[in-house]
């Protein structure tokens, strides 16, 4: 048993180690959800029709609606930055070295999994901090309620970019992957815009917005922090998590996934 703890640590504190001295990933971790919140806000919530006039309060109706959105993202694209560290890893062998060690690979892959999880979680409360200087604040209740979902939703994105680097070849293809998967994933969801206002243009984005598992981690967020539990959310994306860490095990796998076919 503790050889697994010394390695989960190991892991843990590589992760965290490089996030804290590469400070360029840290910094445009948090400049783009701030973008968002606080310039390409203003159009969207002139495009929903939303108050845009005061009382301030009412002018940042739409501000409030769209932070939980903007938590997601930055989950996301940690977890995609995470996968890119594994393909570069693996480019450079450390990970063929970290993958033939004794210890299951399973549990290895999910030691990996949990220190990206922490890292974007960290992001997330640096976020919010910074938000709540601006007063776009949920009830400070919500801040510890939301740690749990935070958990659910990191482990799920986390694990959609472990099984992506499992298919990619080389770390140049990694950009174009990237883009492929995250903009669909955040544009047709509930980050931006309600699924109300979505049914009302597109009945065929509706559905892709409501069946998007990025869609209902930013609905566990949104619930949770004000208090309340979406158990669809919930469960949905505690499959999505299941079934996209098992087929990344399945992918790192030499004698079964997809190393086996580069060689």
């Amino acid at each position: 048993m503790i050889h697994y703890w010394r390695a989960m640590m190991g892991i843990v504190g590589r992760e965290l180690s490089r996030f804290f001295t590469q400070r360029e990933r840290f910094i445009s971790a948090l400049v783009r959800p701030l973008i968002w919140l606080f310039v390409f806000a203003a159009g969207f919530r002139a495009a929903l029709g939303l108050a845009i006039t005061p009382p301030y309060e009412t002018y940042i109706l739409y501000e409030v609606y769209i932070t939980p959105g903007l938590i997601g993202m930055i989950q996301l694209f940690n977890g995609m930055q995470s996968s890119l560290s594994m393909v570069y890893d693996r480019e450079m062998g450390s990970m063929r070295i970290l993958l033939v060690s004794p210890l299951p690979r399973w549990f290895l892959l999910l030691s990996k999994l949990l220190a990206g999880t922490g890292v974007s979680i960290l992001q997330v409360y640096i976020f919010l901090a910074i938000a709540w200087g601006y007063d776009i604040r949920a009830p400070l209740e919500g801040y510890a309620w939301v740690i749990f979902p935070l958990i659910i939703s990191g482990l799920m994105l986390g694990a959609l970019g472990l099984l992506l680097s499992s298919f990619i070849k080389q770390l140049e293809n990694f950009a174009g992957v990237m883009n492929f998967v995250i903009f669909p994933l955040f544009f047709m969801s509930t980050a931006l815009y309600p699924l109300w206002k979505m049914k009302e243009s597109s009945e065929f984005l509706y559905l892709l917005a409501q069946y998007n598992p990025f869609s209902q981690a930013v609905e566990l967020i949104r619930f949770a922090l004000y208090g309340q539990f979406n158990s669809f959310a919930f469960i949905y994306t505690t499959v999505a998590f299941v079934m996209f860490m098992a087929a990344a095990i399945v992918g790192y796998n030499p004698s079964k996934g997809m190393m086996t076919r580069k060689g």
